[in-house]
């Protein structure tokens, strides 16, 4: 009886938090911080290394076909469409968010460190230049239908 009990526990706790990831997974449209334009989609997926990554799916403005003239090494000239934007960040159970990756602002070449967070329906992305997020900015991104 006790065994069931205690199965029936874990079954719980794990399908509780697979829905908590189960919010930071998926399309987005991400709106730009300065103008509040939707820019792009990007797509948020668990990889086969265990670890999440995010990637620009489809690009709302600009040219087709635009590439990442200010990344470095391989990104550099990479389409954005495609490009891996969010990299390496592990899924942190406790504060149900997304930590300890790179980010990657197309626009600038630049990496950042990153947070991401669900947070009332939408989706947080903070990027810093210190690993703590003192120095930086947040995205808000709302889900893609």
């Amino acid at each position: 009886m006790k065994r069931n009990i205690i199965t029936a526990l874990l079954l719980v706790c794990t399908l509780a938090l697979s829905a908590q990831i189960n919010l930071i997974l998926g399309d987005w449209k991400t709106v730009d911080d300065k103008t509040g334009e939707v820019r792009s989609i990007v797509s948020i997926y668990k990889a086969t290394d265990g670890l999440y990554y995010g990637k620009i799916a489809k690009m709302l403005v600009g040219e087709p076909g635009l590439k990442c003239d200010q990344c470095k090494d391989a990104d550099f000239n990479a389409p954005i469409e495609g490009l891996v934007i969010i990299r390496g960040m592990k899924y942190d159970k406790e504060e149900n968010q997304l930590v300890g990756g790179k980010v990657l602002d197309p626009e600038s070449g630049k990496f950042y460190y990153g947070k991401i967070y669900p947070k009332d329906g939408k989706l947080v992305l903070r990027g810093s230049l210190d690993k703590r997020g003192f120095l930086g900015r947040n995205q808000t991104w709302i889900r893609a239908k």
